[in-house]
């Protein structure tokens, strides 16, 4: 349990209650990078993920020398750092300067192993076009980042989408301020028909837009990547085919924008809006938002208020370390954060926490009994949420290791009700009692209710801008 493949796991001074092995990410590095310290004899790895952009983006780690007997742990916690950064950042070139096995222990891992696989078809092959490449080097590619402004178009009539694995939001805004929004409970990632998420799009695009005098933008966001308009990946999609993927998902907001005769549209990650919608209601950058809904969503805005070509895919970022995490149904690899901090995450806590519900139940109608729960003061339910906190406290700590952020937004179907409270009230007693550093540094943010549900469609309302 403290041991995977070679590399020393820590137990967290606070333990989840519902999930007493959780072994957290961010104490394992931590104490690697002490462990090598305290050696005297660490050898540098430094790595470079390029997009097809030519965005480059570094990052530094150390190991013990080859042949020590405790380098057995090096290549477990390069390749946890590169899975890491591949979800966060992305990219599908990576250049390794460091020991050779390091290189080539990561191409086997990407050209051999299922999960390995599976990143290197969705982040390679899907986004960026390409199969993730391991080059070895003996100089690095220099650094350079791209970012652009984000939404922040409060002018004209707008409307606002959000689409969600179980639920799809919509707002209609006028001069920033939302005079309509509503949200529609749908079933997007077990169907095989695109047309089904056309129609549902376009339900709730019409119902906006007769609370608006005239529509003069649409914008949106959901779970996946998005590039000028065209879905690359999505959860949504997951079980069209590949064939309709290509000839009608692919474009299938562009279709959208057609049908409204043209008008701008924009749609993007919901973590880039959930992100946005922080940094415009706090009038602060250096935002990270995740928000906890049917999946995890991650977005960031920098410190000068822009957006980078991240993924911030932080629902297939690890988070705990030991070898019997719990597993991601869609990429099979372990310990991710969806398993942690979304209805998942529920799902998988209701035994544990002694409750019996009908195993048929879909995710949201559990959830929503776990909140009926906590409303009438059940412990058990509050257990879940409690657990949930207590891993979110170490997660923010790993995440802090990634993105320069003073402000936190967190928001999602999850954390409605109480237990939204109870799950921040444990991320910062685990802040303050493991990084008092983290603690005094990040500012936690929690919208209302009313925004919890539909922040994220007001926000992507502001996303295009009019046409002069």
């Amino acid at each position: 349990m403290n041991d995977n493949q070679g590399m020393r796991l820590v137990a967290p001074r606070i333990t989840p209650v519902l999930d007493p092995g959780f072994r957290p990410a961010v104490l394992a590095n931590r104490a690697w990078r002490e462990m090598v310290r305290q050696s005297g004899v660490g050898v540098p790895v430094a790595l470079a993920l390029e997009q097809a952009d030519g965005s480059v983006f570094h990052f530094q780690t150390e190991v013990m020398p080859t042949g020590h007997h405790q380098a057995a742990g090096n290549l477990f916690h390069v390749e946890r750092l590169v899975k890491a950064l591949l979800w966060l950042w992305g990219g599908f070139r990576i250049h390794v300067q460091g020991p050779a096995e390091i290189a080539a222990g990561l191409q086997r891992h990407y050209q051999e192993q299922a999960q390995g696989k599976f990143d290197s078809e969705i982040i390679g092959r899907r986004i960026y076009d390409h199969p993730i490449e391991i080059v070895p080097a003996n100089k690095l590619p220099p650094a350079r980042a791209n970012s652009m402004p984000l939404g922040r178009n409060l002018d004209g009539c707008r409307i606002g989408f959000d689409l969600g694995g179980s639920d799809r939001k919509v707002a209609a805004v006028i001069d920033g301020l939302a005079v309509f929004s509503e949200e529609i409970v749908w079933d997007p990632v077990k169907q095989t028909d695109p047309q089904y998420h056309f129609d549902g799009i376009m339900d709730s695009l019409r119902r906006a837009a007769e609370h608006l005098p005239r529509i003069d933008a649409i914008g949106g966001s959901a779970a996946g990547v998005y590039v000028n308009n065209r879905v690359k990946v999505a959860s949504l999609f997951r079980a069209v085919p590949p064939d309709l993927f290509q000839s009608r998902v692919r474009e299938i907001f562009l279709e959208v924008q057609r049908a409204w005769g043209g008008i701008p549209l924009e749609v993007v990650n919901d973590g880039e809006v959930t992100a946005l919608a922080g940094s415009m209601s706090l009038g602060a950058n250096g935002v990270l938002g995740i928000a906890l809904g049917t999946s995890m969503a991650g977005g960031y805005v920098n410190r000068e208020g822009n957006i980078t070509s991240w993924l911030n895919e932080v629902a297939f970022m690890p988070v705990d370390y030991r070898p019997a995490a719990p597993v991601d149904e869609w990429s099979g690899d372990l310990g991710c954060g969806v398993q942690f901090f979304s209805q998942q995450a529920v799902g998988r806590l209701l035994a544990v926490a002694g409750l019996a519900l009908d195993p048929g139940l879909p995710l949201p109608e559990k959830l929503k009994e776990v909140q009926r729960l906590m409303l009438a003061g059940d412990f058990r339910a509050e257990k879940i949420y409690a657990t949930i906190g207590t891993c979110l406290g170490y997660a923010l700590a790993h995440y802090a290791e990634f993105y320069d952020f003073s402000h936190l937004l967190i928001l999602g179907r999850v954390t409605s009700g109480p237990g939204g409270d109870v799950i921040i009230a444990g991320a910062r007693e685990v802040l303050r009692r493991e990084f008092p550093e983290l603690a005094e540094q990040i500012a936690f943010h929690i919208p209302d209710e009313k925004d919890k549900r539909h922040g994220q469609a007001i926000a992507a309302a502001s996303l295009p801008k009019l046409r002069t």
